[in-house]
């Protein structure tokens, strides 16, 4: 890589490459300890002699701007701190600053902004146990899928996702969710956001009026409003989501029908026929968003809303966040034939691709069954954690406490049975040292009821006692219902 100095005409040339290496080191633009490029290297570049650059040189080095190691190279010099320079006049706002402060006021209840302290004992919804990750098999089928890459042509690939990861992604929720699709109907995406994402620019014009379910997942209904959508939330209950209250003119349905999210109940069978008898007659597409349904503890598989549609409007949403890692950031697609297409097309235009290493590995990974054998896994600790939940919520906190039926995830939903400061409580057990999480950032039009979100996905089934122990401690000094 070349150091950035531009030399005009052929006066002052020694001059000009002093002040311009100065200003670099003074700005900040070339920091402390940073090596320059050998003379020769330098004047090469530049088109000067090399007497030239090294007499710069010596006279930085002289006012101790640059440092000389003998044998080793030229290195910027530590500096002392300036006096804080006279700030030049404020420059007009840029011509789009109202759109700039709309998404620099936009609610990101779920964002991550930088390093966040983690309680010793933490109940963080949706976040997997990266413990029990199959380092060893990933890595094979990583060092698989790059050997793969080398006798390849390096070109970008298909914005519908690898062909070998589409199949096995068709594949996979055919047998663990029923869906009915070909791997031409599947697009790989970065994560669901991307998911939602491009669904919301495909279909969604401003103004138009879409459903959400209240409460819900609010990266979901960001991704809609951020089309311009008229974002409708509408309320659940015992059953999902109610299907009588959703509004007649809404083009876009998105709901968590196998897990809700965030209460966890999944939705009856008759209320998903009534769902799809709905959106049969009115053309409304139905996101089916199946966050971590794979991880399921009590009754009969359900079908999949996607696996009932026989009229293609049911985009089915799924991710390996939850069943792989967060960190992989791939997620999938599964688009009624008439859509595909579209959402392939805005995946070019977005960003292009995942990367291809990632998705090849992924589809080694499926195809040995190191993702079944890792769910399986996965499985049987997250059961032993629910079930110790379960038990805890039933007896010494069921006075202030009732949990959500639940049958699928890797977190449940404790609603509190009387008035309950969930703040103080929030602020108390963090400060002996357990992370508990509100369930009213997820509500949007819907009264929130006060409660809790208990992911038991980061907390070891061992840490569970003693955790809810220090829980119980708190309430009782906060007083008993």
């Amino acid at each position: 890589m070349e150091l950035h100095v531009v030399i005009e005409g052929g006066r002052d040339l020694s001059g000009q490459l002093y002040r311009q290496l100065r200003e670099a080191i003074r700005g900040g633009r070339l920091a402390a300890g940073a090596q320059l490029p050998p003379s020769r290297l330098l004047a090469a570049q530049l088109g000067l002699s090399r007497k030239t650059v090294a007499e710069v040189y010596a006279r930085m080095t002289f006012e101790r701007l640059l440092v000389g190691r003998v044998g080793v190279g030229t290195f910027v010099a530590p500096q002392a701190p300036e006096a804080p320079a006279v700030p030049p006049p404020p420059a007009p706002p840029l011509a789009a600053h109202a759109r700039i402060e709309h998404w620099c006021r936009l609610e990101t209840p779920l964002r991550r902004q930088g390093p966040m302290g983690m309680a010793r004992y933490e109940f963080l919804g949706g976040a997997p146990d990266s413990s029990l990750f199959p380092h060893a098999d990933w890595r094979r089928c990583m060092l698989q899928a790059l050997r793969e890459g080398a006798r390849s042509r390096a070109l970008y690939g298909p914005a519908e996702g690898e062909p070998a990861l589409r199949e096995q992604i068709a594949r996979h929720v055919a047998f663990a969710r029923g869906v009915r699709c070909s791997p031409a109907q599947v697009v790989v995406t970065a994560g669901a956001q991307q998911a939602f994402d491009l669904l919301a620019r495909v279909l969604v014009c401003p103004g138009d009026t879409v459903a959400v379910e209240d409460p819900g997942y609010p990266q979901a209904r960001l991704a809609l409003a951020a089309q311009g959508a008229r974002v409708v939330g509408v309320p659940v209950d015992a059953e999902g989501l109610v299907v009588e209250a959703l509004p007649a003119d809404a083009r876009l349905v998105y709901t968590t029908p196998a897990h809700q999210f965030p209460l966890g109940m999944p939705m009856s069978a008759a209320r998903r026929q009534a769902l799809l008898a709905r959106v049969r007659e009115t053309g409304t597409l139905v996101v089916e968003d199946d966050y971590d349904s794979e991880f399921r503890y009590e009754g009969r598989p359900t079908d999949s809303l996607q696996g009932m549609d026989d009229a293609g409007r049911v985009a089915f949403v799924g991710s390996f966040s939850k069943t792989v890692a967060p960190t992989l950031r791939l997620g999938y697609v599964v688009a009624p034939s008439a859509l595909a297409e579209a959402l392939a097309a805005a995946r070019h235009v977005t960003d292009g691709q995942s990367p291809a290493a990632l998705q090849r590995a992924l589809a080694h990974f499926m195809a040995d069954g190191s993702l079944l054998r890792h769910q399986r896994r996965c499985h049987a600790a997250y059961a032993e954690r629910r079930a110790r939940l379960l038990d805890r919520f039933a007896d010494d906190l069921a006075p202030w406490f009732e949990l959500v039926p639940a049958t699928a995830g890797f977190h449940l939903a404790a609603l509190a049975r009387h008035r309950l400061d969930v703040d103080t409580l929030l602020s108390l057990a963090r400060r002996v040292d357990v992370g508990l999480y509100p369930i009213a950032p997820f509500h949007r039009a819907v009264p929130p009821r006060a409660g809790l979100v208990l992911g038991y996905g980061m907390i070891a089934a061992a840490d569970i006692d003693p955790a809810l122990d220090r829980v119980r401690e708190v309430l009782a000094q906060m007083g008993r219902p």
